[in-house]
């Protein structure tokens, strides 16, 4: 059996993640909130300036939630061989892996939801029930040139990102050419855009400041959907704002491990709800 974990990203947040969490490490807790200058667990557990959904509070808040997680994991003695996150989440693995350390990766989360929190105007909608080759299709025929494709979550469960007025043009034709599912997302910006191309930009000159250790065990990413290059941990993680999240393809490349289990860290079961349905949309893809 190949042991897999993998760790959610913005929009698995809900209110009151994290409580026993927080009771138990209680160190750590008091170093996240030197860090970010306000208490995560108050956030987390009562929100009282509704600030929870809010990107650059979102982050850094499930970041802490699924490192503690894993960190209560580790404890027995559970190491993986594979990881994996989705967008925000991707920090969480390469944690796990040993990239860099817990207030490390607190930091990088920080400044990134920080910077991504200044971009306005854009929108973001899941379209359920085509895949990738009909959704462009159908963006290219209507003209919808500013719309990209941001997530590939499953074959037929794939979100796009763009100018507001556009994505919301795009409902009336997706669901005429046979999507089951239009859905608006609640974001303020384009992630996983071409607009998020100054963020990129800013970030990396960020990320210029650290070092990353060696992985200890592969960790997947969101842009190539295969395993992190060491040397390229810098330009792989800004690129990230900016590139599509090949989720499907990552989860059909893990699948073809022998024994493929996995086993979702964090908040919520997002991830295992996404891995069911690719599961049952697809098959594996073979890597190595």
């Amino acid at each position: 059996m190949t042991q897999i974990m993998v760790f959610p990203g913005q929009g698995a947040q809900f209110l009151g993640m994290g409580a026993a969490l927080f009771a138990k490490y209680p160190r750590l807790v008091r170093d996240v909130d030197e860090v970010l200058g306000y208490s995560v667990k108050t956030l987390c557990l009562e929100d009282p300036e509704k600030r929870l959904d809010q990107t650059a509070y979102t982050q850094p808040a499930l970041y802490v939630v699924s490192a503690l997680s894993y960190l209560e994991k580790q404890e027995f003695g559970f190491t993986p061989a594979f990881c994996a996150g989705h967008s925000l989440g991707e920090y969480n693995a390469l944690f796990a892996a040993g990239a860099f350390d817990f207030q490390t990766g607190l930091k990088l989360v920080q400044k990134r939801g920080q910077l991504m929190d200044h971009i306005r105007d854009g929108g973001m909608a899941a379209v359920i029930g085509l895949d990738e080759e009909r959704i462009q299709q159908i963006l290219t025929r209507k003209e919808l040139l500013g719309v990209d494709i941001a997530n590939l979550n499953t074959p037929r469960q794939i979100v796009i990102s763009g100018p507001k007025e556009e994505i919301v043009r795009g409902e009336a034709p997706l669901l005429a050419a046979g999507a089951k599912h239009f859905v608006l997302l609640r974001v303020s910006a384009a992630f996983h855009s071409r607009y998020m191309a100054g963020v990129e930009k800013e970030f990396a000159e960020y990320l210029s400041k650290f070092q990353f250790s060696p992985l200890r065990f592969p960790v997947f990413s969101n842009i190539h959907a295969l395993p992190y290059e060491q040397d390229r941990i810098h330009q792989t993680l800004s690129a990230q704002i900016s590139r599509p999240v090949r989720w499907a393809e990552t989860i059909r490349r893990l699948m073809s491990l022998n024994g493929a289990d996995f086993e979702e860290i964090g908040p919520g079961n997002t991830l295992t709800g996404l891995i069911r349905r690719i599961r049952t949309e697809s098959g594996p893809l073979l890597w190595c």
